[in-house]
């Protein structure tokens, strides 16, 4: 058996191709396959089946563009009903790919087509089985009830149906089976997930909190209670893998815009997607851009973030990193991209064009300011679980999901401090304010982090 696991950190999600005798499966791929083409042709490997677990709400998936380019089968569970050509499976079916069986198991609960794969090689009946949880069962959590796949259930119906899954099917096959779910630590599919990538269902037994939970009721009651909003690119996601998102193939590179070109579709209330780091940020942007990091969970913000309706201009440090940023806001269904500015910050500040400056302070100068009683306003972005931990003192905690939901909270004509774990939110979350017309607005530099780090004094 050939089997490997591809993991996304940018979206925390986990894929997989899974070959024998010359014949494999990929199971829920990325939206962009080129790896999965070329791990097969590298191994021999042709691809037969795509697997999808699930409606995916949190990314846009592969399987359709993986579809066109192989010829291989779209295999969902029979109560996706996708408006594209699809293998239905139900509950004991099983799939051959060369010598290895793919057996399915219906575990709705995330969702309500969800199912799980148990792949067994025929040939070496000794060897330990892979089960492919999908978002059924997270090492360390299981999948949400409340997201958008289940719409037509309540959390609390959904909930029943995750722990008859948990308990009737996957709890009751051999410790030592191994678990590979869809994704890791970070995806917001659930709240407690490990940054392992594997676990054994012994393991879950023993360790996942979720699984602790005998009752019936009392699980429902755990797994519907204090759960964070969901992004609302979700619904919309999960509705282009139903229908089947375009082909990224078929794409081409948005178009160079002159500094001059930009400036006027920003008039026009085009978006502007600062992709830079915060510190490069700091220094200069065009006015009413949206920081959001190539680097670190790029994708979910986006998708949380940016308006799928208003065109988007790219603006990077490099050149190679415009194709990057399509592709990752691809991953989430924002494809509306007018083109990106050709020579970065350069061109537009060689333009004479106007800049602005999103002001950085150090833990040791917010310290001093603390200390003198300065009139400071602080705004932690961080979830509430994080802000609960630990924060620094006379911080007010208003996630960043809720932020601008939130504005009444917050006093225009103070100053104000935003902090997150490590300046990568808190850039974003100032962006959005100083859009929103804010003026005073300094970023902590290296955020909580760098706080504690210091030794400064911190509230719990």
């Amino acid at each position: 058996m050939y089997f490997k696991q591809f993991y996304l950190g940018c979206l925390a999600h986990a894929s997989y191709l899974i070959g024998s005798e010359g014949q494999a499966a990929v199971v829920d791929p990325r939206r962009d396959v080129d790896i999965y083409l070329e791990e097969a042709e590298k191994e021999g490997l042709k691809i037969r089946y795509i697997i999808e677990t699930h409606l995916h709400a949190d990314f846009v998936s592969g399987h359709r563009e993986l579809a066109e380019l192989t010829g291989a089968e779209i295999v969902f569970g029979y109560r996706a009903s996708p408006s594209f050509p699809y293998l239905a499976v139900k509950e004991g079916d099983k799939l051959q790919v060369g010598k290895i069986f793919l057996e399915i198991y219906e575990t709705p609960g995330h969702t309500p087509e969800s199912i799980s794969v148990l792949v067994t090689d025929r040939e070496d009946p000794d060897a330990v089985a892979k089960l492919l949880t999908g978002d059924t069962l997270f090492i360390g959590d299981v999948g949400r009830p409340d997201l958008v796949g289940s719409k037509g259930y309540t959390p609390e119906t959904m909930a029943g149906m995750l722990y008859d899954s948990l308990h009737e099917k996957l709890l009751k096959l051999p410790d030592q089976v191994e678990i590979y779910p869809a994704h890791g630590a970070g995806s917001l599919c659930g709240r407690n997930i490990s940054n392992e990538k594997s676990s054994t269902i012994g393991h879950e037994k023993l360790f996942n909190y979720a699984l602790q939970i005998k009752s019936r009721q009392e699980f429902i009651r755990t797994m519907t209670t204090d759960l964070p909003e969901a992004p609302e690119y979700f619904q919309r996601d999960a509705e282009l893998n139903r229908t089947g998102p375009e082909l990224v193939s078929q794409k081409s590179l948005p178009s160079a815009l002159t500094a001059q070109e930009v400036n006027k579709l920003l008039q026009q209330g085009y978006t502007v997607l600062d992709t830079r780091s915060s510190a490069s940020f700091g220094t200069g942007h065009i006015p009413t851009s949206v920081n959001i990091g190539l680097v670190g969970s790029f994708a979910p913000w986006a998708g949380s973030t940016l308006n799928p309706n208003s065109p988007i201009i790219i603006i990077t440090d490099e050149l190679q990193e415009v194709e990057e940023t399509v592709i990752r806001l691809a991953r989430v269904g924002l494809e509306n991209i007018a083109g990106y500015l050709d020579g970065g910050m350069a061109q537009w500040e060689k333009a004479g064009l106007e800049t602005v400056k999103l002001a950085q302070i150090t833990v040791d100068e917010l310290a001093e300011k603390l200390k003198e009683n300065r009139l400071l306003q602080q705004i932690d972005v961080r979830t509430e679980i994080e802000f609960s931990a630990g924060h620094i003192p006379k911080a007010k905690n208003i996630p960043l999901p809720t932020l601008l939901s939130r504005l009444d909270e917050i006093v225009k004509t103070e100053p104000l401090v935003i902090n997150c774990a490590g300046g990568y939110r808190s850039s974003l979350a100032a962006s959005l304010l100083l859009k929103q017309g804010f003026k005073e607005i300094y970023n902590l530099v290296g955020g909580f982090s760098a706080w504690q780090a210091s030794g400064l004094e911190v509230t719990k």
